[in-house]
């Protein structure tokens, strides 16, 4: 597919509903949305803005990003999944997120951001990974971690285990997540944890529209 294709796809996606008094034309705003959760730092955003004689603040552009209130599409049948746990840093506190992929498109399918690792909030990411996508059937690829075959085994999900192979989409994102958060520390600094969480779901409405 095109690149300008992907893009237009993305924008006609982004919904400004929440807009109530806002004099920058849409076309812009959901530009600035895009090319924020695609790499571009919120100062270059606002560079980016300036070109059209439009001038925002950073905080503008965050706020635009994080109640626009996007989400992965729901609904997808995998064959597999591939999920993983790492920790993320908000300013000096430790989080764990929680990521699904499907190894074959490389999809996002859901992300959550949790306090701490326990077998019961792995539980509950499998839960509303369920609710969102139709997994039932798939083939859960995970390392071994015992939150995530402890989940598998109280939803009698099928998985097995596998250290490289497709689970490696889920590191490939991971690793795009954390690229980002070390290159822009306005993202998960001096923020609250659900901010972070609204934003980790924007990048995985991005990721899918992009890859």
């Amino acid at each position: 597919m095109p690149e300008n294709d992907r893009l237009d796809g993305c924008l006609d996606e982004i919904d400004l509903e929440f807009v109530e008094r806002e004099a920058t034309p849409r076309l812009l705003m959901k530009l600035s949305i895009q090319l924020h959760l695609a790499g571009l730092s919120l100062s270059n955003t606002v560079s980016f803005l300036e070109v059209f004689g439009v001038d925002r603040a950073r905080s503008t552009v965050h706020n635009w990003v994080h109640k626009a209130d996007l989400q992965p599409k729901s609904g997808r049948s995998p064959n597999q999944v591939a999920v993983d746990e790492t920790v993320i840093r908000i300013d000096d506190e430790h989080y764990w997120l929680y990521a699904a992929v499907d190894p074959e498109s490389n999809e996002l399918l859901y992300t959550k951001l949790e306090t701490t690792r326990t077998n019961a909030l792995a539980e509950r990411f499998f839960a509303q990974l369920r609710e969102k996508h139709d997994v039932d059937d798939a083939v859960f690829l995970v390392d071994d971690a015992t939150p995530l075959k402890e989940a598998c085994h109280r939803h009698g999900l099928d998985f097995k285990y596998e250290r490289h192979g497709n689970r490696n989409s889920a590191e490939r994102v991971f690793r795009e997540v954390k690229r980002r958060t070390d290159s822009f520390s306005n993202c998960f600094s001096h923020v609250d944890p659900a901010t972070a969480d609204n934003w980790l779901s924007s990048f995985a409405f991005a990721w899918n529209q992009l890859i």
